[in-house]
């Protein structure tokens, strides 16, 4: 007696059109899908060779390896954009690498540096940036299908961003590399302002994103631009510290600048919706009543008299 229970590999299982032996075919992806998706693992690479080197007590090595992850998260975005090669396994992808690039392992970096001299106080702290983090991704990937945002909502981030907060969060260790002294309060000014900048990545300070910037370049700016991008690399090479140090002060000084921007946005919104509320006031008709209170009273019999009868 033939099974009736169809195995996974039964040739003559019908397929969804109920014809037997017919096997479900997958088509084949296309390479531009790949190439973005490769540039996130490389940049998780990096992340998980920065906690080694940091294990290693080679900080400065950890440190440009953080710094290669954020240049490539940077990019595979927009390669994919450009390539036309999104799709959700690498948004799913680039979370999980963003997670660990940018909160297991600077956290870990800074613990080890010196958050492990105040013991369980600055595993905590390490912990709450990583969990900061991670809580942070997981909101970035709820509010992006949001259907009612404005359109310039796009131009802001809500909390400064992982790999943002992550370049953010080493600059104690950026300043201790230009040669200052290390006191003995370095480790608990560090607690507080890892901390410090957990919270930004939770909060909903409207940071300025930049994504509209850099999609159109005018002709005349093509060779400038290749200057200037070629002369940051170059300065960030033979002057690390001294361009992450000013680079982090930078962008701490220009937070407060993106949130009166985004208020600006929305107060234009509701001059908008206020001007359109008014508009819409004017161009309804009258209701019957206000109609009727308007309307010349009715005349009375000896009115409609003739005037040499009155």
């Amino acid at each position: 007696m033939r099974n009736t229970f169809f195995s996974p590999f039964d040739p003559e299982r019908p397929g969804r059109s109920g014809r037997p032996g017919l096997r479900r075919r997958f088509r084949p992806i296309p390479v531009r899908t790949l190439v973005p998706n490769l540039i996130t693992l490389l940049a998780l690479c990096a992340g998980l060779t920065a906690i080694r080197f940091a294990v290693e007590g080679k900080l400065d090595i950890a440190l440009g390896a953080i710094v290669f992850a954020a240049v490539l998260d940077g990019i595979d975005g927009r390669i994919a954009r450009l390539l036309k090669g999104t799709s959700r396994f690498g948004a799913e992808l680039d979370s999980l690498a963003d997670f660990v690039n940018f909160g297991v392992a600077p956290g870990l970096i800074l613990y080890f540096w010196d958050l492990h001299e105040l013991k369980s106080a600055g595993w905590i702290a390490a912990m709450v940036f990583a969990i900061c983090a991670g809580l942070r991704l997981a909101r970035f990937n709820v509010m992006i299908d949001d259907p009612n945002r404005p359109a310039w909502a796009g131009n802001f981030f809500t909390g400064v961003p992982a790999p943002a907060g992550a370049i953010t969060v080493l600059l104690p260790i950026y300043i201790e590399f230009l040669g200052l002294p290390k006191l003995a309060v370095v480790a608990p000014v560090t607690l507080v302002y890892t901390l410090v900048i957990a919270f930004l990545m939770v909060s909903k300070l409207p940071v300025y994103s930049g994504k509209k910037m850099g999609t159109r370049v005018p002709p005349d700016m093509v060779l400038p631009v290749f200057v200037v991008v070629v002369l940051f690399f170059a300065l960030l090479v033979s002057y690390p510290w001294e361009v992450l140090t000013l680079g982090t002060l930078a962008y701490l000084a220009s937070l407060p600048f993106g949130w009166l921007s985004y208020r600006d946005y929305e107060r234009r919104d509701a001059e908008a919706a206020a001007a359109a509320a008014a508009a819409a006031a004017a161009a309804a008709p009258a209701p019957a009543g206000d109609a009727l209170d308007h309307a010349d009273p009715p005349q009375s019999p000896e009115d409609e008299r003739p005037p040499s009868l009155h």
